[in-house]
């Protein structure tokens, strides 16, 4: 399910994620690669290990999905997992799969081979901008779940257990006309691969997290939004700032349950803690979850979608009055969306932060130009309308 504190204005969408017995593909979920949205769906090639989930729709949200099964005999954050990813011509040679053997055991000491995984650690390999599936192909990879890697691969592990296989289907989702990623013509699509997860080291939920883990991985996966953004991956990105927003969330929440409960507690709450599970001050979560708001304005901006991004950038200026970056990005939001009355405000914030800017004084001409055409026009209606 999904968190029940997560806010849904930075959001890029949201969908349900399908559960049907009697279907070939049992689950279904949105992804994201570097060139855009993709629909995946999956299903189990071991019967007997197989569960699904509830028969009824449940709203997931994009970016977020979280599978049906949730247990310690799944990776979790931070697990490393040993997966193997085959692709498939066609879904008659992904149907024959489901009876082949792939001829390996796994090792008669686990807990060897689980040192062994850790010692190892994941396999570094550059996110392709032209791939839809990240991993190399064929070969046994280990992951470590949670950075991102391969988006599509992860969300598959989420629900699986050691020595399980599943099969995917994969087909790119259309967005409408002005889709950052249109729906290709391309005759092979959908199509189709497995994912093998021979064994992985023990993770945690969020929930079972220390303030300073969750902090860690916070920084983690804003970092990763920064490179994915430099590199034109765009959904990439604006799936790295939501994970890191989720888990900010979380720990503003707590800190404002501490101020609750009074200093007392938070004095007692400090003496028995190491600094391993110390939360950051408020005014450092505060920043982190305006510059969270704000990059993902900046994504949508680029994704073509300027409600959204109007909405992020306002959090973002709620939360840092002084924070540029986010009353720019308001400003074009609100420009884009024909809101001129508000695209002025924000630029006019932005040139008391920073006078003549630029690219505020060029906003705020462009403005007022956009401004006396209407109003011209208007005007030629009205003279047409008596005369």
């Amino acid at each position: 399910m999904v968190n029940a504190v997560m806010e849904p204005d930075y959001l890029l969408e949201t969908l349900h994620t399908e559960s049907d017995h009697d279907s070939v593909y049992n689950t279904s979920w949105v992804s994201v690669c570097p060139r855009g949205l993709w629909k995946v769906q999956r299903k189990r090639l071991n019967n007997g290990s197989q569960q699904t989930g509830s028969d009824s729709d449940v709203t997931h949200t994009l970016l977020t999905f979280v599978p049906s099964i949730s247990s310690s005999n799944c990776p979790r954050l931070g697990s490393l997992c040993r997966v193997r990813v085959h692709l498939k011509a066609n879904n008659d040679e992904a149907e024959n799969v489901a009876c082949e053997k792939t001829g390996e055991k796994l090792p008669a000491q686990p807990d060897l081979f689980t040192a062994e995984l850790t010692e190892s650690g994941a396999t570094p390999f550059v996110r392709c901008k032209d791939s839809v599936l990240q991993v190399p192909l064929g070969d046994w990879t280990t992951l470590r779940l949670g950075d991102g890697q391969c988006d599509i691969t992860e969300a598959c592990l989420e629900g699986m257990r050691a020595g399980e296989k599943c099969e995917i289907q994969l087909s790119p989702l259309e967005t409408g006309p002005d889709a950052a990623v249109p729906h290709p013509s391309d005759e092979s699509l959908p199509f189709y691969a497995t994912v093998e997860l021979q064994a992985f080291t023990p993770g945690k939920e969020s929930w079972e997290m220390s303030p300073g883990e969750k902090w860690e991985w916070v920084k983690s996966h804003k970092d990763t939004g920064g490179v994915r953004f430099r590199s034109e991956d765009l959904w990439g990105a604006a799936d790295s700032y939501s994970k890191a927003m989720k888990l900010v969330i979380t720990l503003c929440n707590h800190v404002r349950d501490v101020a609750k409960k009074g200093w007392e507690y938070e004095a007692e709450e400090q003496r028995e803690a190491t600094l391993e599970t110390l939360y950051p001050p408020a005014e450092e979560l505060n920043k982190m979850k305006a510059d969270l708001h704000s990059n993902l304005s900046l994504c949508q901006l680029k994704l073509n979608q300027p409600e959204r991004a109007k909405a992020n950038a306002a959090k973002a200026t709620q939360l840092e009055p002084g924070c540029a970056k986010a009353w720019y990005r308001l400003g074009k939001a609100c420009q884009i969306v024909n809101e001129l009355e508000e695209a002025k405000q924000a630029f006019r914030k932005l040139l008391e932060l920073q006078p003549e800017m630029p690219a505020a004084l060029k906003a705020l001409k462009d403005i007022a130009s956009r401004e006396k055409a209407t109003n011209a026009q208007l005007g030629l209606r009205l003279s047409k309308m008596f005369s």
